[in-house]
Order: structure tokens, then C-alpha cells, then sequence
């Protein structure tokens, strides 16, 4: 075996003791910083063995490629706020289904051509093994690619977060990926006839028909997922994304492509089973019958419809009087908290409770946001400690203990139906049962539903008190006034 092979693939197997070590330090706040610079290294190291030990025929296009997505990258990172992460994961997921499937799409092209050579000797017929991973790696990589357009077109708002359905869906869906089955069966058995120097269009065509189909899959797939089950969403489209890199992996016959998409694919599983769990719902549930439908105009409840009148709205000074001479309070965040921007803030006020003598904790649902540790990220982002965050089941028990929550933002994952209504389409989901504790503020600009579209009980609840604003600057205002107490 040549020696720059040799050394190629001793650097792959680097890479991928890397990348799992990686994987394995970001199960925790206190070592994820470190796993991802472990990980971020052990790409690096992939990408110098590819270039150096790949036989690269030009560099042009490579540092053209690095140039403009290095700027990109940059670009992103500086200008895009935490309320858009959600969506900006998505279309990252979307892009590496699209890679992926680009590179299948060159490698089916390269044979039909003729373009692969071996032994000097033009080779037009497709291996039976490098022609399935074409084929599946074009489903996966186009089925993710639209799939996640749709997901960011929701989360964005440019698409309508509502569950979009029409008679015989199902059916549809059914037919079109049975159809696709069918094509690439067709196109493994076809492509082999292809001769070298042959016009090979007709071929090509129906490839490309494959495409299609595959990304129309992928919108029909979607598009009848609601709001709330997005976080599922982009969960199980980041593990699609991995299992087309893997599939590109074996189009290239890359072992550290095959690992790394391997490993991304099955964390992303892993973590919508935990998504799944969370909501207390099966995949197959989510997928066919989402309960995502977000009306964001107004309360929506089954029943008579609720106003103003029907809540206990409360000033900052009341919330602040409350909080500073509470012996346990618990946060509860929300997607609120990150379109306001106010997690410093919230972390300024808890230290001066803390200081004050108030045992403070933070409740964080494994659904809240619009993405898996969506809020996770931003308390890191405020430098909250590790150990002040707990798991809803963690604080429950004690929950009739508790003085005093403060809801910032959330609402589904704080609805009393999730439990107590079986008629509601929430029945069955682990909520966070604040609405047991001693006093209960609710932090919201209005009384709009959350993301399932569903009125919140807990708004209209005798021990639960209403703070309407922005919640920046009603934090801001809580923190001036605990200070004059």
C-alpha cells in the first residue's frame, strides 16, 4: 500500500477517535466547550489528510470554496440574533443534505461519462455497491435538503407554521416514495449499460427526475408538521443530514465520512427520541398527526373565549415585592426570553435574589424554544451556572414548596391541559407544573396562544399573576425595584 495512503488513513482514524471524543464531552456544559474544539480539530485534521494525501488535481475551487464559506460562516455567526438560531440549524442541516447529495450526484455523473479511469481503461459501468449508495444518498440528501427548507421557511414565518393538510396525504406520500423506490431500483440496473462516449442523457434525465421527486418528498414530508413539534423537526432532519454524509462516505469509499455522518446520524436520533419522550409522543405521531396549529392572533381556547378581564395583571413593583422575599423561586424560560434578549438581565436579578438570601433554580423543559437546548444555550450564554438548571422531574415533587415562579415566555410547556384535560391535544406531555407553586408570574406580551396554538389555563388560574411587556424591560424594572427593597 503507498505510504501517503497509509498515512491518509491513519489520519482518519485520528479524526474519528477525535470526533467521538468530541461527542462524548458535549454531554455536559462543563466539557461541551472542550469536545467541540476536540471535534473542530479532529476536522481539521480530515480535511488536511484529504487535501494533502487526495491526489486534489486542482485548487482553485477548494480555496474559492473556503474563501467564500469562510465568509459566509463569518458573516452568520456575527449577524444572526439567538431568536433565529433555530431556523439557521435548520438550513445547516439542509445544506449538508444538499452536499451530500451533490457528491452522489457527481460520482453518477463521473461513471456515466466515463469519467472514471482504471487502469487506464475508461470505466462506464457503475459497481452494484456504489451504485446503491448513489441512489440512496440522493434520496436522503434532496428529501433533507427541501425538508429543511420547509422547517426554516416555518420557523422564519415565511412559511405558515400551521400543519398543512388536504385529503389523501398519506396516500400521496406513500405513492411518491414507493415511485422513488421504483426509479432508483430502474436506474441501479440501467446505469450499466451506459457506454463510455455514449450520449447518456436519456439516463441522465430520469436521475434527475429522481432528484425531483426525492425533494418533493421531502416539502410533503414537512409541511403538515406544525410549530410546536419543530424542535422534533429539526432533531430528526440534523440526523438525516448525517446519514446522507455517511452515504456520501461510501460513494467516496471515505472511511472518516462514513464515521462522522454515522455518528451525526445517530445522536440526531438519539436526541429525537429524547424530543419525543419529552412531548410524551411517538415519532410516527409526530410525523402524521402534529398538533402544531398556531393561530397567533388571539387566544384560541374550545370553549368561551377568554379577555383581559379574566386574568390578574400585575406591575413590576408587585413581581419585585414577591420575588425578594421569597425563600424558593424557580425560572422557567421560554422562547420569550430569546426574542427579548433579556437572559443577562434575568441572570442580574437572580444574583441579587440569591444575595438577598433566595434559593433560586432554573426548570428547563426539554422542549422549550424552537430547537433541542434551545434555552440551554441562551442561560449558558449568560454565564448561569450548570448546577442552578434542573429537569422538570427533578423539581416537580417540590413544586407545592416552591413561593414563587416566573414564567419568561414559555406557555406550552406550562399548560395545565397537558395534564388535566384529556380532550386537549397537549394531554399526556411532561409539563412544568408552576401552576402547584404558592404564586405563579407569567411574563408574556399578550395572551396569544404558544406555538401549539392552544390556550394557556394557567393565565387565568387564581394564584397566577399576568406581567404583560417585553419581558427586557420587565426584568429590567423587577431588578430597580428588589434593588430599593
Amino acid at each position: 500500500m503507498d505510504t501517503r495512503l497509509i498515512m491518509m488513513q491513519l489520519a482518519y482514524l485520528l479524526s474519528a477517535v477525535l470526533f467521538i471524543l468530541g461527542l462524548k464531552r458535549l454531554s455536559h456544559p462543563d466539557t461541551a466547550r472542550g469536545g467541540n474544539q476536540l471535534a473542530a480539530i479532529g476536522m481539521l485534521v480530515a480535511i488536511v489528510a484529504t487535501l494533502v494525501g487526495g491526489g486534489i488535481v486542482t485548487w482553485q475551487w477548494i480555496i474559492g470554496g473556503l474563501l467564500i464559506g469562510g465568509l459566509v460562516g463569518g458573516l452568520m455567526a456575527r449577524l444572526v440574533k439567538m431568536t433565529a438560531m433555530p431556523q439557521m440549524v435548520g438550513l445547516f442541516n439542509g445544506f449538508g443534505g444538499l452536499a451530500s447529495g451533490l457528491v452522489a450526484a457527481a460520482e453518477y455523473l463521473r461513471y456515466t461519462h466515463g469519467k472514471v479511469v482504471e487502469s487506464g481503461v475508461a470505466v462506464s459501468e457503475v459497481p452494484l455497491d456504489s451504485s446503491l449508495s448513489i441512489m440512496i444518498g440522493t434520496l436522503i440528501g434532496a428529501v433533507t435538503f427541501s425538508g429543511s427548507l420547509v422547517a426554516f421557511g416555518k420557523l422564519q414565518g415565511i412559511v405558515t407554521e400551521k400543519a398543512v393538510k388536504f385529503p389523501g396525504q398519506q396516500v400521496l406520500n406513500a405513492g411518491l416514495f414507493l415511485g422513488i423506490l421504483a426509479l432508483m431500483g430502474w436506474l441501479i440496473i440501467s446505469t450499466p449499460g451506459a457506454i463510455a462516449g455514449a450520449d447518456p442523457s436519456s439516463i441522465n434525465l430520469w436521475y434527475w427526475g429522481l432528484w425531483i421527486a426525492a425533494m418533493i418528498l421531502g416539502i410533503l414530508l414537512v409541511i403538515p408538521i406544525g410549530g410546536a413539534d419543530m424542535p422534533v423537526v429539526v432533531s430528526l432532519l440534523n440526523s438525516y443530514s448525517g446519514l446522507a454524509a455517511s452515504a456520501a462516505g461510501f460513494v467516496l469509499n471515505n472511511n472518516v465520512l462514513i464515521i462522522s455522518g454515522a455518528l451525526v446520524g445517530a445522536s440526531g436520533l438519539i436526541l429525537t427520541r429524547i424530543m419525543c419522550k419529552a412531548m410524551n409522543r411517538s415519532l410516527a405521531n409526530v410525523i402524521f398527526g402534529s398538533f402544531g396549529e398556531v393561530a397567533g392572533k388571539g387566544p384560541v381556547a374550545k370553549g368561551e373565549k377568554r379577555t383581559m378581564a379574566d386574568v390578574n395583571d400585575v406591575q413590576a413593583d408587585d413581581v419585585a415585592m414577591l420575588l425578594a422575599y421569597a425563600k424558593q423561586v424557580v425560572i422557567v424560560p421560554g422562547y420569550g426570553l430569546a426574542v427579548a434578549q433579556a437572559q443577562h438581565k434575568l441572570r442580574e436579578l437572580c444574583d441579587n435574589l440569591e444575595s438577598r438570601g433566595v434559593n433560586v433554580k432554573y426548570v428547563v423543559h426539554p422542549v422549550a424554544g424552537r430547537m433541542p437546548g434551545h434555552m440551554n444555550v441562551l442561560l449558558a450564554e449568560a454565564n448561569v451556572p450548570y448546577n442552578q438548571l434542573y429537569e422538570p422531574e427533578d423539581v416537580n415533587p417540590d413544586m407545592a414548596n416552591v413561593d414563587a415562579c416566573l414564567v419568561v415566555g414559555a406557555n406550552d410547556v406550562v399548560n395545565p391541559a397537558a395534564r388535566d384535560d384529556p380532550n386537549s391535544d397537549l394531554y399526556g406531555m411532561p409539563i412544568i407544573e408552576v401552576d402547584r407553586a404558592k404564586h405563579c408570574v407569567v411574563m408574556k406580551r399578550s395572551l396569544n396562544p404558544g406555538f401549539a396554538g392552544l390556550d394557556n389555563e394557567l393565565f387565568y388560574l387564581r394564584n397566577t399573576m399576568m406581567l404583560f411587556g417585553d419581558a427586557g424591560d420587565s426584568i429590567g424594572r423587577i431588578l430597580e425595584e428588589v434593588k430599593q427593597l
